[in-house]
């Protein structure tokens, strides 16, 4: 197999890792507003996280370092191009974190509401902004012979972008709900089960028209077909769920967002990044990538160590596999104070 076709798949690997495992982890923050009733309401879904999402982050980052190392001049073009989105992200997901830790370092109402509200823009800004940014990629960007972005990060905001961002949001959250119901107890449990059954919903109406329009835009049988099983994932998660089979419903989203992320790359090969007025601008696998020696080094790099990164984190994910509870929440000063 050409190396550099090897190297698409891996970096897509990574994305389909990261939009997973993090995908879950906008999903809690996004739903605090709508599920915590009270601060242990909302302590117990961010313990749900805390011991994984620093762990499941570090999947973009090193997406990010395959791709400036398998794919430079598409990392060049991609991170120059959309920087200003890129950056918001950066924010999104600096604020998310600061807020984790720092949250319950003062027994104070208004401290706490400052920080889950950045938390939950960390969760939702990134959610929206990463579909729209992948939206567009593969629809294409207007780039000059010297495979520049001539746009703005206005232009990102398009019809298609815009649908994309929607699509992924709504997936997140959904998968960030049924994690909730699938690691808790007691009344958010059945609070987080029936939230995921009309998110759910949303999310099976609006994925049904992103792929719609992508499978037009972009047919293949390939994409066609995966598309499909991401179809048939997401309905059976919904349904897995109204029947209370949470690992099911959790199991089976996971699939839908893998199975979309490579319908989504699917659709972009041999591209990597199409030029949408002038497709002779495109970057594609071949002219992107890196030397062969380049890419033989990466090879047995993420051979050896690629193994022992998915073993710690099964290892961590199985550490951690216990329902979280109110009853596990210690208890706080019992007259917080309000400034």
């Amino acid at each position: 197999m050409d190396l550099a076709v090897l190297w698409f798949g891996i970096v897509a690997f990574f994305f389909v890792g990261y939009f997973v495992l993090d995908g879950f982890d906008f999903g809690v923050g996004m739903a605090l507003p709508f599920l915590g009733k009270d601060d242990v309401d909302r302590r117990v879904m961010i313990n749900t996280i805390g011991p994984v999402w620093d762990l499941n982050e570090t999947w973009v980052i090193v997406g990010g370092a395959a791709l400036f190392a398998a794919f430079p001049e598409w990392y060049a073009t991609l991170f120059s191009g959309f920087y200003l989105a890129l950056l918001l992200i950066l924010i999104a997901l600096i604020l998310r974190g600061v807020s984790f830790e720092y949250r319950h370092q003062r027994d104070s109402t208004r401290w706490k509401k400052w920080f889950d509200g950045m938390i939950v823009f960390g969760s939702a800004a990134p959610a929206f902004l990463w579909g729209c940014a992948f939206a567009n990629i593969v629809q294409g960007v207007a780039l000059d012979s010297g495979h520049n972005y001539t746009g703005t990060l206005f232009d990102l905001l398009n019809g298609y972008g815009l649908l994309g961002g929607l699509t992924t949001l709504l997936l997140f959250f959904t998968h960030g709900v049924v994690f909730i119901s699938l690691k808790t107890d007691g009344a958010i449990r059945q609070r987080a089960r029936s939230l995921a059954v009309k998110s759910g919903a949303a999310a099976i109406v609006v994925a049904a028209a992103f792929l719609l329009w992508t499978g037009i835009a972009h047919f293949s049988v390939v994409f066609l077909i995966l598309a499909a099983l991401a179809a048939v994932a997401l309905i059976a998660s919904w349904v897995a769920n109204l029947r209370g089979a949470e690992g099911w419903s959790f199991a089976l989203m996971a699939a839908t967002i893998a199975f979309a992320v490579i319908s989504l790359f699917a659709a972009l090969f041999p591209n990597v990044m199409p030029s949408s007025p002038n497709p002779e601008n495109s970057l594609t696998i071949a002219n992107a990538s890196s030397t062969t020696a380049t890419l033989t080094v990466m090879t047995w790099v993420a051979a050896i160590f690629l193994p022992l990164i998915l073993l710690y984190q099964g290892f961590t994910y199985w550490v951690f596999r216990k329902r979280v509870t109110r009853a596990s929440i210690p208890d706080e000063a019992p007259e917080p104070v309000n400034a």
